[in-house]
């Protein structure tokens, strides 16, 4: 893991291109933004700017089409349950239905983290922040994604134990693999896959390349953050304060004030209660494995649960030992605002 991190939630005070100013302050994207400079739409300090070749800061007075630029807002962090059948990329040249279109009534203009195909499922991270977003893809990270997978036939578990330190598929060479079976019926099997450089497509790739076609594949972590008991389709953020912790940064000034967001999670429903301690003592489910380093399996019910008649058994962690939570319910928007731009259409990533 690298030991200086490349993000901060102070990051917005340094200079920064005109055009990647005007796209976190969430007016359009940065190729739109160049377009207008280009068009003469842009003013900095009263002049207009005919390049988009110029370094500007907070302290700067910018207007686009005569409206001042709105102050740019927070970084922030959603944990997304992406469900089957829709795309994860800003435009689709077939014309699909993208994670972007789900979303659009519930969240401000945002990027995704990573990539899932249109038949998988689970996790996928969103921020309004580029730079958040490049830093949690970074493999300096050191996370590992995991997956519960269904696929077809009879596993052998030598053949799983024998891919741990990387595998070679037609001339690709995929790195560190951790493979368990969980339960083999008499058609099928489920298996935990855990991987760390999330390659275009590459647990199905090692999959068919032992034999087993993939019936069914559900990202259930991204290092830390967990997929949860958040529904298909459901949407929730992560608070600040926990993202400092998972980064290892400091965490932003706490607003002052007293109101409160609206949640942005699945459909329509009112805002969710405090979250109480189980009668056990522990704490409920919220979203993070409590270990800054390790995409370890949370102990709150996975929705991703397959269909009763082939439900495996509870997947744990590569590495074993118990999970604690970090403590956070589950804020979030409802802002009306486009998808986010400029994405390939690059899957399990």
């Amino acid at each position: 893991m690298s030991d200086k991190p490349t993000f901060s939630f102070d990051s917005g005070r340094a200079p920064a291109r005109i055009a990647k100013h005007i796209a976190r302050a969430g007016v359009c994207s940065r190729r739109e933004a160049e377009a207008r400079i280009l068009d003469g739409r842009v003013t900095v300090n009263g002049e207009v700017i005919a390049s988009p070749a110029l370094n500007v800061t907070a302290a700067d007075e910018i207007t686009v089409d005569g409206k001042p630029l709105p102050m740019r807002e927070a970084a922030r962090l959603w944990r997304y349950h992406k469900p089957r059948g829709l795309v994860v990329t800003d435009r689709d040249e077939k014309d699909r239905e993208t994670i972007f279109d789900a979303l659009a009534d519930r969240l401000p203009r945002v990027l995704s983290v990573g990539r899932l195909d249109m038949d998988s499922e689970g996790l996928i991270l969103l921020t309004n922040d580029g730079g958040l977003a490049r830093h949690l893809e970074l493999p300096s990270t050191g996370w590992s994604r995991k997956y519960r997978v269904r696929v077809q036939g009879r596993v052998d578990p030598a053949a799983l134990a024998g891919i741990a330190d990387g595998i070679t598929i037609d001339g690709v060479r995929y790195g560190e693999v951790s493979a368990r079976l969980d339960r083999q019926m008499t058609s099928n099997a489920w298996v935990t896959v855990a991987i760390r450089e999330g390659k275009n497509r590459e647990v199905r790739r090692i999959m068919e390349h032992l034999g087993h076609h993939v019936g069914r594949l559900i990202r259930v972590s991204y290092g830390p953050f967990l997929l949860g008991d958040i529904p298909a389709g459901g949407v929730e953020e992560v608070k600040p304060r926990v993202i400092a912790d998972q980064l290892g940064i400091e965490a932003p000034p706490q607003p002052t004030g007293t109101a409160k967001r609206r949640t942005a999670s699945g459909p329509a429903r009112n805002m969710p209660a405090k979250p109480r301690r189980a009668s056990n003592g522990k704490a409920p489910d919220t979203g993070t494995s409590g270990n800054r380093t390790s995409g370890r399996k949370g102990s709150g019910k996975n929705p991703a649960t397959p269909d009763h008649a082939s439900r495996p058994p509870r997947a744990a962690g590569p590495s074993r030992g118990r999970n604690t939570h970090a403590d956070h319910s589950r804020p979030s928007s409802r802002h009306k605002a486009g998808p986010a731009r400029g994405h390939r259409n690059k899957a399990d990533r």
